[in-house]
Order: C-alpha cells, then structure tokens, then sequence
C-alpha cells in the first residue's frame, strides 16, 4: 500500500522547483490542485491528512491551493478541481473524476 507524505507549497516558484528537479531526476510527481473553498476540496484534504499527515515516509504528494497559487492551474489545463496529476518519467497522467481521485489516492 502506498504511503504519501503530505507537503503544501506555498509559491510558484516551489512547484516550478519541483518540475525541474523531476525533469532532471526523472522521479515519480504527485500534484493534487485544490480550492480549500470548495466541499469537496476540504473533504479531500482533511481526509488525506488524517490518513498521511503525520507521515514523514513515502511517496510526496505536493498539494497546490488556487487561493494561494492560481497560475499553477495554467500548467497542467486544470479546469476542475480536485485535479490529480502524476509524473512518471516522461509521462503524464492527469484525473479530475473525484471518485478516482480518491481511489488513486487511497482515502
């Protein structure tokens, strides 16, 4: 079972940080885009953070506000949110249906 370790970016400038270092790693990414104002967003979070939230072990998983960083969204075309996008090499995996969302996410 996959473990993540919860860690909010607070700048764009962080997440660009994250996209080079993949490119040049090669590391497996996980990005989920969130409105903390939206139900849904908030239950996804919450959840995500008392199942991983004390965890210093295991995949990241970089979560991006829109409040805090809305041009992040420009990236990956987000248009609805939660939005989960996953890096593996080269490829791009992107999922904004909430139910595989949290399926993919284990929660």
């Amino acid at each position: 079972m996959a473990t993540y370790s919860l860690k909010f970016l607070e700048k764009e400038n962080d997440l660009n940080k994250v996209l080079r270092d993949q490119k040049r790693t090669k590391d497996n990414v996980n990005i989920l885009f969130v409105s903390l104002w939206d139900r849904w967003c908030s239950a996804l979070v919450s959840e995500l953070e008392s199942k991983y939230g004390d965890s210093e072990e295991g995949v990241p998983l970089y979560v991006v506000d829109s409040f805090r960083m809305p041009h992040s969204f420009v990236i990956f075309r987000s248009q609805k949110l939660p939005h989960l996008v996953r890096i593996f090499k080269d490829k791009v995996n992107s999922q904004d249906y909430l139910p595989d969302v949290y399926w993919s996410l284990k929660v």
